[in-house]
């Protein structure tokens, strides 16, 4: 299916050639009927020779309704200019030029109306400057016609010329992303809410589920129809009506997007390359307000120039657009930008989840140059790295390719080594290597800082490591298989780190166990050996670590092998009796309420045993 769209003048006779042509008014307002003159978009369709139907989107003319005719001709396959014989060309027929132009319409015709009011001397002399004129646009070698609406002049030519055109013209290609910029919404007496647009991106069918921005608004497609035909399922390229299920039509507006969920996300910002027309009044500047036009939508917008001050008429350059409500587009969209109620520019998105930019900067230059003009690998690349990690489902969606072309793509670059597959996500080789550095780069900081501990708490080193946990867990996971990093409990440290005293730390550690051994169940007071001993909590600490030392609370502290043989001793009787009470185990083992208090709540905290009234039992 292709969409041709009218383009020029007011009053050149665009509305009356789509009669014409197809026998069907797109003047569909009583306004516009009244004022004889196009207001809003008009919508009609014909068959063309070979068969096929083209649907024909009619816009209006007048300056002050291009808003209006920029919500319709984003999704066109072509342009047919309209250029009236008595009066040639006029500023709309520029500006709408310059508009089809900066969408990249893949191809124009151009009809030369009313010659039946001029003479052939006039007549020539107006193809002479259309002629001129297109050999300075995308479209030198544009086919021109000239046709009378109201005798019939011309017609079948015209209608030849389309055919031919869009023959040469590829069909919207099917991504599995689908979206449907809203243009029209109106309500039908039995059926509720309906809306309209042209389809691209991907195929829709009855019944499924879809949604509304923005809005994040849910819906199903209750019915569909083309050309007043009802039909189950819709290919890109269709312009459609659709019948949308639990959404009121007050709820609606132009410029929404009807898309399926998941994929599209809101753009505050988007990165693009930015071309200012040829017949701009003037230049464009750096922080100069715009109108932001893609699709059906219009956005009020900053530019802010990344390459520039300004940019001056015929010039392009790298840009960020600032927009005051989020927009939902796609990567290599193309829009248009309008300054004071006049188009100035236009070009593509490059990036649609935009970060803040240093102006002039070269490498941030490079990055936007390689999402437009690389491989496909290349933008994949570009896509990960600026969105830091991703998953293969998130890729497929948010990617500007088709979905098989983007799994081919994916294995290329996970074959090259530029992409790393961490499980499900997705990360450029250089960003897997940095952030691995960087974890290694922590801990090593960590050790030697504080030599005397096993390593450090996980949950730390991911705080300091400044990733989400999906991410890190998934790092750390991969740098331990690695036998680079070692867990120690619930601290991780790098595997060759090990715990060392000093000298005179060990002599200290050594006399310390022995005084605690020859204490058994009672041992003397910790903070009075340290403080004898000239030993700080760090050392207290690596010892714990290290296993040769278990601290029940501040003060009290076993050595291990007397802290085993009281665990033993508690099993044995829990075993036989089934509980026992701090007084009990005091009695039992000869030491005092202290001692036997600070080790039973040390159990209940290791969970050996749990508390129940004043005994404990085995857990």
């Amino acid at each position: 299916m292709y969409v041709i769209g009218t383009a020029g003048h007011v009053d050149h006779g665009k509305s009356a050639l789509v009669q014409a042509l197809t026998g069907i008014d797109p003047d569909r307002l009583r306004e516009e009927k009244e004022r004889g003159m196009t207001i809003d978009l008009g919508f009609a369709w014909l068959t063309l020779p070979g068969g096929q139907e083209v649907s024909v989107i009619d816009v209006p003319g007048h300056e002050r309704f291009i808003k209006n005719m920029l919500a319709g001709v984003g999704g066109i396959d072509a342009g047919l200019l309209v250029v009236a014989a008595d009066e040639g060309i006029m500023p709309q027929t520029e500006e709408h030029l310059a508009i089809l132009e900066l969408l990249q319409i893949p191809s124009c015709l151009v009809a030369v109306t009313k010659v039946d009011l001029v003479d052939e001397d006039w007549l020539e002399l107006v193809h002479d400057d259309i002629i001129e004129r297109m050999k300075r646009s995308r479209y030198p070698d544009a086919p021109m016609v000239d046709v009378s609406a109201l005798q019939g002049i011309g017609l079948d030519k015209l209608v030849e010329l389309v055919q031919s055109a869009l023959l040469k013209t590829e069909p919207r290609r099917d991504f599995g992303r689908p979206r449907l910029p809203i243009d029209r919404v109106f309500t039908v007496a039995g059926f509720g809410t309906v809306v309209t647009g042209t389809l691209t991106g991907g195929s829709i069918s009855v019944g499924q589920e879809l949604v509304i921005q923005p809005g994040d608004r849910k819906t199903r497609v209750r019915g569909l129809q083309s050309h007043k035909t009802m039909v189950s399922q819709a290919m890109p390229g269709t312009r459609l009506a659709v019948n949308v299920a639990g959404v009121a039509v007050e709820e609606l507006k132009r410029g929404q997007v009807l898309t399926t969920d998941g994929w599209l996300s809101p753009s505050l910002a988007v990165d693009v390359w930015l071309r200012v027309i040829d017949s701009s009044p003037g230049n464009l500047k750096h922080n100069a307000p715009v109108t932001f036009h893609a699709g059906a939508s219009e956005v009020a917008g900053i530019v802010k120039l990344l390459n520039a001050d300004a940019l001056v008429p015929r010039q392009a350059g790298w840009a960020q657009i600032k927009l005051s409500e989020p927009v939902f587009v796609a990567r290599h969209d193309y829009f248009v930008v309008r300054y004071n109620d006049q188009t100035v520019a236009g070009g593509t998105v490059v990036d649609t989840n935009a970060r803040r930019h240093r102006r002039r900067n070269a490498a941030t230059l490079a990055t936007l140059d390689r999402l437009l003009n690389g491989t496909p690998e290349d933008g994949i690349v570009e896509l990960v790295r600026r969105r830091g990690f991703i998953d293969r489902p998130g890729l497929l969606k948010t990617s500007s390719l088709p979905v098989a072309e983007t799994d081919q793509a994916v294995e290329t670059l996970l074959t090259d080594g530029r992409l790393v597959s961490l499980s499900n996500l997705l990360l450029a080789a250089e960003d897997f290597q940095s952030h691995k550095s960087n974890l290694e780069s922590t801990l090593g900081d960590y050790h030697r800082r504080y030599p005397l501990r096993a390593g450090m708490r996980q949950e730390e080193l991911r705080s300091r490591s400044n990733l989400p946990a999906e991410l890190f867990n998934l790092l750390l996971a991969h740098v331990i298989a690695e036998q680079r990093v070692a867990e120690s409990g619930t601290a991780v440290r790098l595997s060759g780190h090990q715990i060392e005293f000093t000298a005179g730390q060990a002599e200290a550690t050594g006399n310390l166990l022995k005084r605690l051994a020859k204490g058994g169940y009672s041992p003397p007071a910790l903070d009075q050996l340290c403080a004898e001993l000239g030993l700080d909590d760090e050392v207290i600490t690596a010892l714990v670590e290290r296993g040769d030392l278990v601290r029940t609370s501040d003060s009290v502290a076993f050595a291990k092998p007397v802290f085993n043989d009281m665990v033993a001793q508690l099993r044995n009787w829990l075993e036989s009796h089934g509980s026992i009470t701090v007084a009990e185990w005091r009695d039992l083992t000869g030491t005092s309420r202290k001692f036997g208090l600070a080790f039973l709540e040390y159990l209940d905290q290791q969970r050996i045993t749990r508390r129940v009234g004043d005994a404990r039992h085995l857990r």
